[in-house]
């Protein structure tokens, strides 16, 4: 019964509730878009804790009028990537977040070479926490996560910031 063999093509919107989730999208495209070379996250975000997980999806959003209804509205997974705080200056030297202080994590979602039909939307999801499929973040500073104990996994308010100051975004190279 499990879905790990079909999750990078798994419909999107079981997330749609999810309390730690924001999204962003497109009006209905004019046009086929087509996206080659790497997808770059940065994003200016804070949190009350001392790390902190950040999972940036590129989404194709399919019409809600779709001919094949199975998949009407459905959100496929283009691109992602989930980072992981600590890493932020260094992946040789892993350091604790300031908690409430703003800083960037620009990181890649790979490359990728796709096209969005037209009437499509891109959408742009970013959630705190990808578990079961990456491990949980105890969200408090420990030198190591695989060690952390119960009372280390303390709850967190994270925060996306986007303003000319902290312009939250995601890069993508277009073919015209």
């Amino acid at each position: 019964g499990s879905g790990w063999s079909t999750w990078l093509v798994g419909d999107q919107r079981f997330v749609d509730d999810r309390p730690d989730m924001l999204a962003w999208e497109t009006p209905p495209l004019e046009a086929d878009v087509t996206i080659a070379g790497e997808v770059m996250a940065r994003l200016f975000a804070s949190t009350t804790g001392q790390d902190a997980d950040w999972i940036v999806k590129l989404i194709d959003v399919y019409p809600e009028d779709y001919e094949d209804q199975k998949l009407a509205g459905y959100q496929l997974m283009v691109s992602n990537e989930v980072f992981r705080g600590r890493y932020r200056n260094s992946f040789e030297q892993p350091e604790p977040v300031r908690p409430g202080a703003v800083e960037e994590y620009a990181f890649s979602l790979h490359t990728q070479h796709y096209t969005v039909r037209k009437g499509h939307r891109i959408m742009v999801q970013v959630q705190s926490s990808w578990f079961p499929l990456i491990d949980r973040n105890p969200q408090t500073w420990v030198p190591n996560i695989f060690e952390a104990g119960e009372a280390d996994f303390k709850a967190a308010t994270h925060t996306i910031h986007r303003s000319a100051l902290y312009p939250s975004r995601v890069e993508v190279s277009v073919v015209r």
